[in-house]
């Protein structure tokens, strides 16, 4: 396993006119549970269908229709849970949570407010090798997503589709552990990499299936480390929350200018006034949405259709014995088995498709080629084709056995490239390829030397400059190898220049 004796990163500090400051940040992550159906009906969770197709009785509020808990929801979020090293709480209930819009039939959502499916737990953001922040996670609750109000179909008249209504969502609440901008984004990006290591959910914030939002406040150095010593939040300033963020660089935007405003208020004497903000990023400003967040009454009372949800500790292991290998543990495994640093590990295990793929190439390998090889070949070329690892048109086995032919000396690893470019735009077999089109590497010591003789006799006058400074001797390298057309072994023709001249 990795050493776990890290730095925590430094907080920001912002210089306001008068002061520093220091930022303190919390996120609600909305994460929509994998799955096929909605969290209190049978209804399709499908995304881009016609709208107002995917809704059932239920979740249109017709009369008479009760909810009816959909277990396998139930079951991601436990397994996110103890993705997260959280506690699962055995006994968890529903609460409804009442307010009126146009895309809430119901009017009211059903949510957990007091007694959550799961509790505290921790995501390890790494930021750089040795330094990495501990994010405490407070709860996970689960609840139904509303539907969806769209306002640009005609100048007149607003339309709803329920699609969205009744799907099962995660909401993820962190503690205020959170410093900077870079680190909001690391955050949610690490809990992104872990659900969709779990299988949990997607992922995708341009379909909205992962969005958050996001409280910020700011206070003078050292008032956090007092709030860690007290509990007491007051130290930490006046929060504001930034409503629905779906994009990591509008994040940190939103949280850089929310800051800089906030301290901008306190020096001229001002009051930072608890509110509910949204994002513009056409201005790069954060503006009012609604005034007064606590003081707003959503009447929470238990639902009194759903009986308290009630877990069997057996059932609840079930799930954590099948748990996949998660990506701090696969990445400490790659450092110990493959030998790789811990960037590499980390850049390869940032999806799990990526570190499956890497793996099948390594297996009786040198890890380390392979790394480089999927690292900056394969993943360079499909980033320059925005590909994803998954429509790689190079297999694992493809790519294995270009490795395979370096390694036997077939071919050099300049001849090795022009053959990875030939396999991922034709398609083949490596082997098949370098034999049919005359590829293979010269190894005939002979025939080097050969070649070698020619370029040493055409040139007397670099003869005995290189000499005179060896480190000229690789000139008549590049010479034998652009006669051979790259096909010579390079070592073979580096030992025998060296020999013919003396060095």
């Amino acid at each position: 396993m990795l050493d776990l004796a890290f730095e925590p990163p430094k907080p920001k500090v912002i210089a306001g006119a008068r002061h520093d400051w220091e930022l303190v940040i919390g996120m609600e992550v909305h994460a929509q549970v994998a799955s096929q159906a909605k969290l209190f009906s049978g209804a399709s969770t499908e995304f881009g269908a016609e709208p107002n197709s995917n809704v059932a009785f239920v979740d249109a509020a017709m009369p008479g229709m009760l909810p009816v808990i959909n277990e396998y929801c139930i079951a991601q979020a436990v397994r996110t849970g103890l993705g997260l090293k959280a506690e699962i709480n055995l006994a968890s209930a529903f609460d409804r949570k009442n307010y009126f819009y146009p895309d809430l039939p119901q009017g009211y959502q059903i949510s957990q407010l007091y007694h959550p499916l799961v509790g505290e737990g921790e995501v390890l953001v790494d930021m750089a090798p040795g330094i990495a922040r501990r994010v405490r996670i407070e709860r996970i609750h689960v609840e139904q997503d509303a539907g969806k109000s769209i306002h640009d179909m005609d100048p007149s008249m607003s339309f709803v589709d329920l699609n969205r209504t009744g799907v099962a969502l995660m909401e993820i609440v962190s503690r205020p552990d959170i410093r900077g901008p870079e680190e909001a984004a690391a955050y949610l990006t690490k809990l992104r990499q872990i659900m969709r290591y779990l299988g949990t959910c997607e992922g995708n914030m341009q379909s909205g299936n992962l969005r958050a939002d996001v409280n910020v406040s700011v206070c003078r150095p050292g008032a956090y480390e007092k709030f860690i010593e007290t509990g007491d939040p007051a130290h930490l300033g006046t929060r504001c929350e930034i409503k629905n963020m779906n994009s990591m660089r509008f994040i940190q935007q939103a949280i850089d200018h929310e800051a800089r405003r906030q301290i901008a208020i306190l020096e001229e004497g001002g009051s930072i006034e608890q509110e509910t903000r949204l994002y513009d990023p056409d201005r790069g400003e954060t503006r009012s949405m609604r005034s007064k967040e606590e003081a707003h009454d959503y009447r929470y009372f238990p639902d009194p259709d759903l009986l308290p949800l009630e877990l069997e500790q057996g059932w609840v292991d079930d799930i954590a014995a099948s748990l996949p290998e998660l990506p701090d543990a696969k990445k400490a495994r790659f450092v110990a088995d493959y030998g790789l640093t811990e960037y590499d590990a980390g850049v390869l295990t940032a999806e799990v498709a990526a570190a499956d793929y890497f793996e099948q190439v390594a297996r009786g390998r040198d890890g380390k080629q392979a790394a480089n090889w999927v690292i900056n070949e394969l993943f360079g070329r499909l980033k320059k084709d925005e590909r994803d690892i998954t429509e790689s048109p190079v297999s694992p086995a493809q790519l294995g056995a270009v490795i395979d032919l370096i390694a036997k000396g077939d071919i050099s690893g300049k001849i090795a490239k022009d053959l990875f470019e030939i396999v991922y735009t034709e398609g083949g077999d490596p082997a098949e390829i370098v034999a049919a089109r005359g590829m293979k590497q010269v190894t005939d010591t002979g025939a080097i030397e050969a070649e070698v003789d020619k370029v040493i006799a055409a040139n007397p006058a670099q003869v005995e400059k290189a000499r005179d400074n060896p480190k000229l001797a690789g000139w008549f390298v590049g010479q034998v190898m652009k006669a051979t057309g790259g096909k010579a072994n390079p070592k073979a023709v580096n030992e025998i220049v060296a020999a013919k001249l003396g060095l």
